[in-house]
Order: structure tokens, then C-alpha cells, then sequence
């Protein structure tokens, strides 16, 4: 190992020894010799699962009012039943989170991704083939328990594979695709029946398993296991053939070294550990208590609630806006930062519920014409979450925890995310009842709030860091 490191280092010795300035770090005169183009390539192939759990996400707005009003009685929804198919694809996905932080550990990134594959593809089957209310919650339930697995595995996928330059960016593109999705199947709705969308759904997934046997697995992974030769191998196809691995690769071994190799209960002690333990969970409470998952699950319901002619209609745009705002944030991502990005979309969240909250109230009694304010409301809304607080907690919870904890603190995390998704999106109709749709609204804007607070006081910034010098920080000693 000495003797490969030691060639790294010699390779960046004489690539600093070209920089006419003299100021070029090891990091800068390694990452000059990368090569992204299959870096991108196994991120495409691997977001296909992000893509498969966005038509998830998505296919219950469209599908809702069709199967509330199904001449077929054994099919038709009343209103509990369609609260329970928009929402049982939280409580698979809870499950799929402990399921998916059992996976990564055992057999890895890349089979387990491949794994999430069948459910998605058995639970739309299913669904096709449906002939009662139960197999329908059996579809949702299976799709649901894919994309727990997916929203895990995924962002820590790309978190180790990506270098510093890029991983905002790539790691941003998991949100990406889930709108591409929602986006997706709220488009296609406006041209098939549900059947059909459901064979659509299950596209995605099926591409995600063929893509994945040509992609490596991470090299994080792999130096965790011992298997060195095989993490320099993916790291070159990933890095390119001038790229010095060696270099990266002991550098990632010291920090796996250092860190041991198992994880047990007792390591929750290390503040290494439980300091960004918790703030990934609090993350994920707070991105759902703005009501996104119930604004998206819902958005056909209340656009109707909110007089709209046209809801199938305004839930494409809102999808788009979404897709639109993702990309932004994408882009500049690595640039910005994390906690400005945060910030802004807190603040535009908090206003456009608030404002949202005023619609409702107003409507009470006529008052004119103010559908122009629940649009704009939900633009806002839209485009603010998806800036911040939409691609962003995914991203720092796959950054910010050690090798040996990240399979547990993601599970946990996703656990906590898929929780607070169901508790939402299953309450959102009697909250819309018990607090008036105006309190409701209100509510949402008060979390906002909150996220506000949170991000400035407590969430790090990790922009430009190395995973490696990001567990530094919260261990309290020097990276790497």
C-alpha cells in the first residue's frame, strides 16, 4: 500500500511542479487529472431509481379522482380508501429505509439498487393487474418499499462515487429526477387511464436494472471491505485512466482505518456519530412539516378546493416549476452552498403558505376573483422548496456520516423522512377539517419558520468538502 501511495503522491508532485503559481494543493493538482464523463454516466444510471419513485410519488393525484368516480364498485374509492392509497406508499417506504440501511452494509450500494428494482416493477404489476381495493394497496405498498430503498441507497451512492467539485451537483440531481418523475406521470395522466400509467411507471425501474450490472460499486465500499484492488479499479473507471487513484484511494483507507470497521450501538457516544445523527433526522422532520408530500399528493384535491377549473392541468405546471427550480439549485449548488439555499427556500415557503393561508381565509366569503393568489401561492411554494429544502437534505444526509455509521444513520434518517411523510399526508385531509384549510396552511408556514432558525444555528456547511473532511469536522479534529 505504502509503495502505491507513494507512486500517487510522486504523480502529484510532478503535476504541482507544472503550475506556474506554486499554489496548487494536492487536492487541486489530483482533481486536474480527473476525467467525469463515467462519473456521469453511472449517476445517470443510478438516478433512474430517484426517476422510479417520483412516478410513485406523483401517480396517486391523477389516479385519485379517476378511481373515486370507477363505474367498477370493487375498484372505486371512497374517501378514507383514497386517503389510504395516497399515504400506504409511506409507511412501504418507512419499511423500505430500514430495510435499505440492512442492504448497503451487507451486500453493498450497487446490488441493493439493483434489488429496489423488483418491488417497484412487482408493486405497478400488481397494481395492472388489480381487481379489488386490496391489490391496489398491495402495488402502492411494494412501490412504496422500493423507493425507501432507493431514497437511501441512492444519495449515498453518489455521495461516494462523486468527488468534492461535483457532489452538490449529482447529488442534487437525486431530487432532480424524482420531479422529472412527478412531473412525469402528472403529464402522462392527462392521456392514459390508470392502468396504463401504471405500466408506464414501471419503465424506469426496469432501466435502472439493466444500466446498473455496467456500473462499479463504490470505493468507499470496497476499501471497507478490505478489497483494495477492486477500489482502485472503480475508482479508475471513474476518475479516468490519468487520474492518480492510488492517491484518493489511501487517502479514503487512512480515514476508514481510523475509523475502525464495524459499527455498534456504543459508537452513538462518538460525537462523530451522533452530532450529525441528529441533525440529519431533524432535517428530515422539518422537510416534511412544511406539507410538501401532502401539497403533491393532493394537488389535483386542492386545486379543485381552490376553484380551479382546470387541476390536472395546473399540476403539470407545478411540476414543472418544481423540475425547473431543481435544475437551478442543481447548478448551483456547489457554488452557493448549502445553507444560503436553505435559508432563501425557508423564507419563500414561509411566505407562499402564508399567503396560501390568506386564500383560503378570504374564500370564506366572495371576495372577487383570487385564484390568481392560490397559484401563485403554490408557485412560490413549489419553486422555493425546490431551491432548498427539497434536494438538500438528501444530499447532507449523504455527506455529512462516517463509513462505518452511514448504512444505520440513513436508515434511521429515512425512517424518520418516510415517518413524518405518512403522518402528513394521512392527517392532511382532517387537518384541513379540524384547523380550516386557512389553519392548515398556517401551520405549514409556522415549520417554515422553524427550517429558518435550524439552518442557521445548527446545519454546517459542507460545500467544497471532502466526505472525509466533513466526518473530520464533527469528530473535532483536522481532515485529511
Amino acid at each position: 500500500m505504502d509503495i502505491q501511495h507513494d507512486e500517487g503522491r510522486r504523480l502529484l508532485d510532478d503535476e504541482r511542479d507544472e503550475d506556474p503559481t506554486g499554489l496548487m494543493s494536492e487536492q487541486d493538482a489530483y482533481l486536474s487529472k480527473v476525467k467525469n464523463r463515467n462519473l456521469y454516466l453511472a449517476t445517470f444510471a443510478s438516478v433512474l431509481g430517484p426517476m422510479s419513485f417520483g412516478f410513485v410519488l406523483g401517480y396517486s393525484s391523477p389516479v385519485i379522482p379517476e378511481l373515486t368516480h370507477i363505474d367498477d364498485p370493487r375498484l372505486r374509492l371512497d374517501d378514507v380508501q383514497a386517503s389510504w392509497f395516497g399515504s400506504i406508499v409511506t409507511l412501504g417506504a418507512a419499511a423500505g429505509g430500514l430495510l435499505g440501511g440492512w442492504m448497503v452494509g451487507r451486500i453493498g450500494r450497487k446490488l441493493s439498487l439493483m434489488f429496489c428494482s423488483l418491488p417497484f416493477v412487482f408493486g405497478f404489476a400488481i397494481m395492472i393487474a388489480a381487481q379489488n381495493v386490496w391489490m391496489l394497496y398491495a402495488g402502492r405498498l411494494l412501490t412504496g418499499l422500493a423507493s425507501g430503498v432507493t431514497s437511501l441507497v441512492v444519495p449515498l451512492y453518489i455521495s461516494e462515487m462523486a468527488h468534492e467539485r461535483v457532489r452538490g451537483l449529482l447529488g442534487s440531481c437525486v431530487q432532480l429526477m424524482v420531479v422529472l418523475g412527478i412531473m412525469g406521470v402528472y403529464l402522462a395522466g392527462l392521456f392514459v387511464d390508470w392502468r396504463w400509467l401504471a405500466i408506464v411507471c414501471s419503465i424506469p425501474p426496469t432501466l435502472l436494472m439493466v444500466c446498473m450490472c455496467f456500473m462499479p460499486e463504490t470505493p468507499r465500499f470496497l476499501l471497507s471491505q478490505g478489497k483494495r484492488r477492486e477500489a482502485e479499479e472503480a475508482l479508475r473507471f471513474l476518475r479516468g485512466p490519468h487520474a492518480p487513484v492510488e492517491w484518493e484511494c489511501a487517502r479514503i483507507e487512512d480515514a476508514c482505518d481510523e475509523q475502525g470497521s464495524s459499527f455498534g450501538l456504543s459508537d452513538l457516544k462518538d460525537p462523530g456519530v451522533y452530532k450529525p445523527l441528529v441533525i440529519g433526522v431533524m432535517m428530515m422532520v422539518f422537510q416534511q412539516m412544511t406539507g410538501i408530500n401532502a401539497i403533491m399528493f393532493y394537488a389535483e384535491n386542492i386545486f379543485e378546493q381552490a376553484h380551479f377549473k382546470e387541476s390536472d392541468l395546473a399540476s403539470v405546471i407545478m411540476g414543472l416549476i418544481q423540475v425547473v427550480f431543481t435544475g437551478v439549485a442543481a447548478i448551483i449548488m456547489d457554488r452557493a452552498g448549502r445553507k444560503i439555499l436553505l435559508v432563501i427556500s425557508g423564507v419563500s415557503m414561509a411566505l407562499s403558505t402564508t399567503a396560501f393561508g390568506v386564500y383560503f381565509y378570504l374564500m370564506k366569503e366572495p371576495h372577487g376573483d383570487l385564484s390568481w393568489l392560490a397559484l401563485a401561492s403554490m408557485a412560490v411554494f413549489i419553486s422555493g422548496f425546490a431551491l432548498g429544502w427539497g434536494p438538500i437534505p438528501w444530499l447532507v444526509m449523504s455527506e455529512i456520516f462516517p463509513v462505518k455509521a452511514r448504512g444505520f444513520a440513513s436508515a434511521v434518517c429515512v425512517l424518520t423522512n418516510w415517518t413524518m411523510a405518512f403522518l402528513v399526508t394521512k392527517t392532511f385531509q382532517d387537518m384541513m377539517i379540524l384547523l380550516t384549510s386557512a389553519g392548515t396552511f398556517w401551520l405549514f408556514a409556522c415549520c417554515c419558520v422553524i427550517n429558518v432558525f435550524f439552518t442557521i444555528f445548527f446545519i454546517p456547511e459542507t460545500k467544497g468538502k471532502t466526505l472525509e473532511q466533513i466526518e473530520a469536522t464533527f469528530r473535532g479534529t483536522s481532515g485529511p
